[in-house]
């Protein structure tokens, strides 16, 4: 297979984007991104260190007072031209994101256009939330609150989705009026610089948006920075609990979208079609299982699990895997060499300590694919709830298949981990569905289908899964602060 050439020319030039420069020597040296499809180097970027940190907090601060004092209806149209010109450019930014992330063209289209709807969802926002009056007692007074951004906040996200991370995540925080350093991954830097660029474009204001690839010590500086405001991080626990510690000295808020190990329940009544095709959706089309929200635990009832596990683990050998600027594939290989072999190292261990039956995939693919990160979707089936396979979040094309009884033994085993991001829900019984949902710890629950986050919802996690929630009026109070305000009469 040959690199996608015509894809790695509409890579934006590889600079960092602070106030209104682009920067191409920095102090935090420079990354060899490599095209996870075929294994090799596609185009090196520039790294932020502590300086460009620096930097960029110093620039989102000058243009700080400005942006806070431009008026809803100008926040709300910017955001709305900035969509425009995603729209406008969505087969550059759709060849940009098969580079940066492999993932195939079908699906990277779907981001896009909902990155938009995201954008334009929260421009909507941006003139529409204020503040509130209150009532006061027993002294008579006018008492109300203002809705205030919280300044300068830190954004740092991880390399799955760093374009509609964009419009998820920046779409409040810009709408609620505060200005933004956005440290994308390292291995994902490119959707991340071409959006900055469009959001220069369509016309915000230089250091409102700063975009600058880093890694580790990047993220650090910007979490430990006396002038980030707040922090938003997606990503795993450990490096969370690391934030957590670095941000004490200056006791700023963090909002944390982290990761999940998600119960999808296929009851005896359930469209047995539709819940198998969701159970490998989740570990292939959905990124190749490697997204927050993947159902990588199916909990199937026991009068349909012999059946339902036979048509999973063949619905997983027809998955189109391959060439992900071919649009017939609908999955692409993981994202990187490491990734790749700790998923493989996940499923050897599975197999070597019987945490269940492997009954699909479980290799490296060769042939053709042979020299990018492609790994068969893998089922597992008798899974043990205890062990580390079903209890461990393998961010990779890996499903895990366990069998219940009875609904009360569904929801304990669904609630048996430190997670509780998403949750599915298969069945026809209307009572049923309300029951479990509302027994079910997960911060979204989805049932008879559905992996899209509609722009208009609330969506976090509960318990390890993080705090915090993103989409709807929760996602612009996410990134705003009331100020109340008390006159006398």
């Amino acid at each position: 297979m040959a690199i996608a050439d015509a894809a790695i020319e509409q890579l934006p030039p590889r600079a960092l984007l602070i106030g209104d420069q682009e920067i191409v020597d920095t102090s935090g040296g420079e990354y060899q991104h490599v095209y996870a499809a075929t294994g090799k180097p596609s185009a090196t970027v520039p790294l932020a260190g502590r300086k460009e940190v620096d930097e960029a907090v110093a620039a989102a601060r000058a243009a700080l007072p400005g942006w806070k004092a431009t008026p809803a209806d100008q926040r709300r149209n910017l955001l709305l031209r900035m969509a425009d010109l995603v729209e406008a450019n969505a087969e550059r930014l759709t060849a940009v994101n098969i580079v940066d992330t492999s993932t195939p063209m079908l699906v990277s289209a779907a981001q896009l256009s909902m990155t938009v709807d995201l954008l334009r969802y929260n421009a909507g926002w941006a003139d529409k939330v204020g503040g509130e009056v209150h009532s006061t007692w027993p002294v008579p007074a006018v008492d109300y609150s203002l809705d205030e951004p919280y300044g300068v906040v830190g954004i740092i996200i991880p390399w799955n989705g760093p374009i509609t991370s964009i419009g998820q995540i920046l779409g409040p925080a810009l709408a609620a009026g505060n200005c933004v350093v956005f440290k994308p991954s390292e291995l994902a830097p490119f959707g991340a610089l071409l959006m900055g660029r469009l959001f220069a474009e369509a016309g915000f204001p230089p250091g409102v948006v700063n975009v600058v690839p880093g890694g580790p010590d990047a993220g650090d500086a910007i979490v430990r920075h006396a002038g980030i405001d707040k922090v938003h991080f997606t990503g795993g626990g450990a490096t969370a609990r690391h934030i957590l510690d670095a941000t004490r000295d200056t006791l700023k808020p963090v909002g944390f979208e982290l990761g999940g190990k998600s119960a999808m329940l296929v009851f005896d009544d359930a469209n047995i079609d539709a819940a198998v095709g969701a159970a490998v959706a989740a570990v292939s089309i959905n990124l190749s299982g490697q997204a927050c929200i993947t159902g990588s635990r199916i909990l199937v009832q026991r009068s349909i699990y012999d059946d339902f596990v036979e048509r999973t683990a063949q619905a997983a050998g027809q998955v189109p895997v391959g060439d992900p600027t071919d649009p017939t594939v609908t999955m692409g290989p993981v994202n990187n060499a490491g990734h790749c072999a700790r998923i493989l190292n996940t499923i050897r261990t599975a197999v070597d300590e019987k945490h269940g039956r492997l009954v699909a995939g479980g290799e490296r693919l060769g042939g053709e694919l042979a020299d990018g990160f492609y790994i068969a979707p893998t089922v597992f089936a008798d899974v043990d709830n205890g062990s580390s396979l079903a209890q461990q979040e393998v961010f990779g094309p890996v499903q895990t298949i366990i069998p219940f009884d009875t609904e009360k033994e569904a929801i304990a085993i669904a609630n048996g981990t430190n997670y509780g991001l998403a949750a599915y829900i298969h069945t026809q019984e209307v009572g049923r569905v309300h029951r479990v949902a509302a027994a079910l710890e997960a911060g979204n629950v989805w049932v008879n289908g559905g992996f899209g986050i509609p722009a208009s919802v609330p969506f976090g996690g509960v318990k390890q899964s993080g705090y915090g929630r993103l989409g709807g009026i929760a996602g612009i109070r996410e990134f705003s602060r009331p100020k109340n305000i008390w006159i006398g009469l």
